[in-house]
């Protein structure tokens, strides 16, 4: 049997960032737990494969209510729909919490206030974060900078 597709990729092209599912894994258990390579691997297939289901049943969800866009309460009902509707409250709280942080943080900038920029600021930004672009192609080092404490 084939792995499901995701988009035009094979499921075994898919996958978590690995450090960070371990560092989870090991913050959830008591600190005299160990857990094996293999299992926590197993962790993180386990975690592919719910994303996958949840994105599944949410695109469903969506599409039953002939919308384009996943919405935060189409997963929220896919949740319910799944049997997991014990979880939702907890879900729905880490969703206002994640809101609140976007919206203080630095990065979210003019768009978090609902301030709209002008033609001519938005080409302007657009031309700094290409030139940003291109010096980091340049110099090598393709991975953005990373924002300080101080910004």
């Amino acid at each position: 049997m084939e792995p499901m597709d995701i988009v035009g990729k094979s499921k075994d092209d898919v996958s978590l960032p690995k450090a960070t599912m371990f560092k989870i894994i090991k913050e959830m258990l008591p600190p005299d737990v160990r857990v094996a390579r293999d299992c926590q691997d197993l962790f993180v297939e386990c975690c592919v494969e719910f994303i996958n289901l949840l994105s599944s049943e949410s695109n469903e969800v969506c599409s039953r209510e002939e919308k384009r866009t996943i919405a935060p309460e189409h997963v929220l009902r896919a949740l319910e729909v799944l049997g997991f509707g014990e979880y939702i409250e907890e879900v729905y709280a880490a969703y206002e919490q994640h809101k609140l942080e976007t919206l203080d943080s630095p990065k979210a900038g003019r768009w978090a206030s609902g301030a709209e920029m002008t033609e001519e600021e938005a080409l302007a930004e657009q031309q700094r974060m290409f030139a940003e672009a291109r010096a980091r192609m340049k110099n090598g080092n393709i991975n953005p900078p990373r924002q300080s404490d101080s910004d």
